[in-house]
């Protein structure tokens, strides 16, 4: 054990003279970068250049940090980061030189305030406030002048002040106050009645130390060690009378005699001394003290305590002695929380990844690159929009203050200004003038732009620039996003990747005509769903009518896909079996309902943070819960053919199913009223609208017009809600997603896909035959007594009890039935129990066995 904590501690103290050594360099490299921060700056970019030499102490290395850190960041503010690197390193060490939390706090404060004082006291010339001082002072001096802004500074100086040395008036009052006590105290305890019997004071002060020399040379060490073993040594105090002048206490005077052993087991009988018995208020004789014990003359300390009359002085407030005992903390939690953090001690978090560990998850690499995306600038067609959209609004007096052009993928926003006076309406019917006099195809108007004081003209561009689906899942924004479900769609106007997540939205709803990218659309959320979650936190139900969209996930099936218990595909393509996946996803709803209510929690991330905190008992039906999306391709063709009875659970599912992770994407081509019902677009705040043929079909997806003024291929407007943005929808071929299908596809999956909850419609019969006490289930009797005697026929509850899966549990409680222990399916309700009482079921089941 010592060897290892040896091995243990090599690494702790590496890292932490690492540290300080690294605090040491910057430091230094800072005050060499003050002496000649303009040679250095000019040097900061030259890193490779071997012909430039570099001024900095530690080279172009020093040169780098002073001008990141200095010229560039926070000014001279700049050495608390090395200092803090610095107590870091001690705090590895394990050297507590300075408190963390409070030497932290107040290296926050001035790297925040030092730059902005700096540039306020500098005006902005030189390094000393660094840009971000500059920045903000210049930024507030704008808006509350320079009065303002020293104002704000002092006032932050002295809300500091006050805050680390507590100068709140109470505070200051109190502590005057016991100043002023201890002082009164102490002068009333030095000063006399009078001046003379302070002078009286004085002289026998003097006495009193002359007394001791003349007992010093009385006795001394030698005469101690001339004495024999084991002799007492006495010393004899005979008590005199004495008078006191008027105003001073009386002293009483005792004789003692007292045994004081050397430390040589030597005594001997000491002189006694004669005490003054009358002190002259004249002074002319020098009047003497008594000595109160004989240890005060020899310094002599007695190995047993005095047999002497005299009292022990009283012991002053600073002889008290003062415990401080901290109180144990109540240990305030009940046994299920001990028993899980027992067990998250010995077993650790429980891992939701464990059954694929070697997951892999799939590289960038499968997708294609299409080599640069970057936009190309064509300043000759954009002076040439601009001119003649200036032009045309003069020809019908509209006049322009500003504008100012934004270069996206796919269109270009040109935001005007108007004059004042011009109404918005005025320019808003302009639309179809400008299309013509552009010569272009989808062009929309946004009048006002949201958030702006601007009206935005959307122009198509010659030659757009395509966006693949590889570079926004290699971008940082994917890559680092802590979005529980991301979703990519592309990219913005302004050339930014556009995400949003599915968890919050919480259901999504796309149209567009045929042709129009919808299908890429799907498979581009579905490849960002697939590059971001395991397996075992993600479960896919795809709905595909069409029969050759979705086709290409089958290779997932037992990765990522969900299906129902009796089905052969995981990809749904009958209609009847859409209706009874649908009210299986209503079941599975309930029941996630009821596991969140037994572990009180309000949503699906709650739920599986206690489960994998282990506060939750997996024999009480409690599992890890998958998040569950439904991918409808083509909802029109499911309306038309099934109607209310798939309107009516997507209905469902869309109002309640959010907090237990069961999310909704439903995609068509023809978003008529009858096929996105009032109903539906209720429970689906989120749409995207790819182009559409007419203006009815783009209000009733987003409730405005503006979807037929697209241009297709990807281009599509996304409503969250609030407003509506414009995103050129990111590419995904067939031989992408083919590719990404067949690597997650090679890797080692679970048995089967996620078995959905069984569901029987109502008006089908009953399907169980004549029962046969001979094929009954090995657990049939079993079952059969927790039924009766939870008075409960509950499919499920056969699960958790037996720990069965869904299957054999349905297939006990259809024998259950056959045998007439149990009543007949009652949709999501509970089997009536016929058997009343367990002895009614042994005799019933005795009968069975005869």
């Amino acid at each position: 054990m010592p060897e290892k904590g040896r091995i243990l501690s090599k690494p702790r103290i590496f890292f932490g003279l690492t540290l300080i050594l690294f605090s040491a360099v910057m430091a230094l490299s800072f005050i060499s970068y003050l002496m000649n921060w303009k040679a250095d700056q000019s040097q900061a970019g030259t890193m490779l250049d071997k012909t430039i030499k570099s001024s900095n102490i530690f080279g172009k290395i020093g040169d780098w940090l002073g001008n990141i850190f200095i010229f560039e960041s926070i000014g001279i503010a700049s050495f608390i980061i090395a200092f803090l690197f610095m107590v870091v390193g001690t705090l590895i060490l394990k050297k507590k030189i300075f408190k963390p939390w409070k030497t932290i706090g107040h290296s926050l404060f001035f790297i925040c305030w030092l730059p902005i004082f700096m540039g306020a006291l500098t005006k902005g010339q030189g390094v000393l406030g660094g840009v971000y001082g500059y920045q903000i002072m210049d930024y507030l001096n704008s808006i509350i002048g320079a009065v303002g802004l020293w104002t704000v500074l002092a006032a932050s100086i002295l809300l500091y002040f006050i805050l680390e040395f507590n100068l709140r008036p109470s505070s200051i009052k109190s502590k005057l106050d016991k100043i002023n006590e201890n002082t009164i105290g102490k002068v009333k305890s030095m000063m006399p009645d009078s001046n003379d019997d302070f002078e009286a004071d004085e002289e026998l002060k003097e006495e009193a130390e002359e007394a001791e020399e003349e007992t010093a040379s009385r006795v001394t060490v030698s005469d101690i060690s001339n004495h024999s073993p084991n002799t007492p040594i006495n010393t004899v105090r005979e008590p005199e009378p004495v008078s006191v002048p008027k105003g001073f206490p009386e002293v009483p005077v005792s004789a003692d005699i007292e045994t004081i052993t050397t430390p040589n087991h030597t005594s001997f009988e000491a002189e006694p001394r004669e005490v003054s018995q009358s002190v002259n208020l004249n002074l002319s004789s020098k009047p003497t003290i008594p000595v109160s014990s004989p240890e005060e003359a020899f310094d002599i300390r007695p190995s047993a305590p005095s047999s002497g009359v005299a009292t022990a002085p009283a012991p002053t407030q600073d002889d008290i002695k003062f415990k401080v005992e901290v109180a144990p903390v109540i240990d305030i939690l009940d046994d299920s929380e001990k028993q899980s953090q027992e067990l998250v001690e010995k077993h650790g978090l429980y891992d939701h990844k464990l059954d694929l560990a070697k997951f892999q998850m799939p590289p960038v690499e499968l997708l294609k690159d299409y080599g640069s995306e970057e936009i190309s600038i064509n300043k000759e067609e954009l002076e040439e929009n601009k001119n003649k959209i200036v032009g045309l609004l003069k020809n019908f007096n509209v006049g322009i203050a500003e504008i100012k052009a934004t270069i996206g993928p796919t269109v270009t926003l040109y935001e005007i200004v108007p004059e004042a006076g011009i109404r918005v309406a005025a320019i808003k019917k302009l639309q179809d003038d400008i299309a013509l006099n552009l010569s272009a195809l989808g062009i929309r108007i946004i009048a006002p732009m949201p958030g702006k004081g601007t009206i935005g003209i959307e122009v198509p561009r010659k030659n757009p620039t395509m966006v693949s689906m590889r570079s926004v899942i290699a971008s940082q924004k994917f890559q680092n996003t802590d979005m529980d479900l991301p979703v990519v769609f592309g990219k913005t106007i302004s050339n930014e990747v556009f995400m949003a997540d599915l968890s919050k939205m919480p259901h999504l709803l796309m149209a567009g005509a045929t042709g129009q990218g919808k299908s890429v659309g799907i498979n581009a959320i579905l490849t960002s769903l697939l590059y971001k979650k395991h397996p075992s936190e993600l479960k896919f139900v795809m709905v595909d009518p069409k029969k050759v969209e979705l086709s290409l996930y089958s290779k997932i099936e037992r990765h990522y896909l969900a299906k129902l218990p009796d089905a052969d595909e995981a990809i749904i393509t009958d209609t009847n079996k859409v209706i009874n996946t649908l009210n299986s996803l209503c079941i599975e709803m309930d029941t996630r309902y009821d596991l969140l209510k037994n572990a009180f929690c309000k949503n699906l991330k709650e739920y599986n943070k206690k489960f994998a905190e282990r506060k939750l008992n997996p024999e009480n039906g409690h599992r890890f819960l998958p998040y569950i999306v439904l991918v409808v391709d083509e909802f029109a063709d499911l309306i038309m053919t099934a109607g209310k009875e798939v309107e009516l659970p997507i209905a469902r599912l869309a109002q309640l199913a959010r907090a237990v992770g069961i999310h909704l994407i439903v995609a068509t081509q023809r978003p008529s009223v009858n096929v996105i019902t009032g109903m539906i677009k209720a429970n689906f705040p989120a749409r995207a609208a790819f182009r559409v043929i007419s203006s009815v079909d783009s209000r009733t997806i987003l409730d405005s017009p503006g979807a037929d003024q697209l241009i297709g291929k990807g281009d599509m407007l996304y409503f969250n809600g609030n407003e509506i943005l414009r995103l050129q929808c990111a590419f995904v071929d067939t031989p992408e997603v083919e590719r990404l299908a067949e690597f997650i596809g090679e890797q080692k999956g679970y048995a089967s896909a996620f078995l959905l909850p069984e569901y029987v419609s109502e008006d089908s019969t009953s399907t169980v035959g004549a029962f046969d006490p001979n094929e009954k289930d090995a657990l049939f009797e079993e079952a059969a007594r927790i039924i009766v005697s939870t008075q409960q026929g509950s499919t499920s509850m056969l699960q958790r009890q037996l720990k069965l899966g869904y299957n054999r549990a349905g297939r006990i409680m259809d024998q259950l039935e056959a045998s007439g222990i149990v009543g007949g399916f009652n949709g999501a309700k509970a089997r009536e129990v016929i058997i009343s009482d367990l002895h009614s079921l042994e005799q019933f089941l005795e009968d069975l066995r005869n």
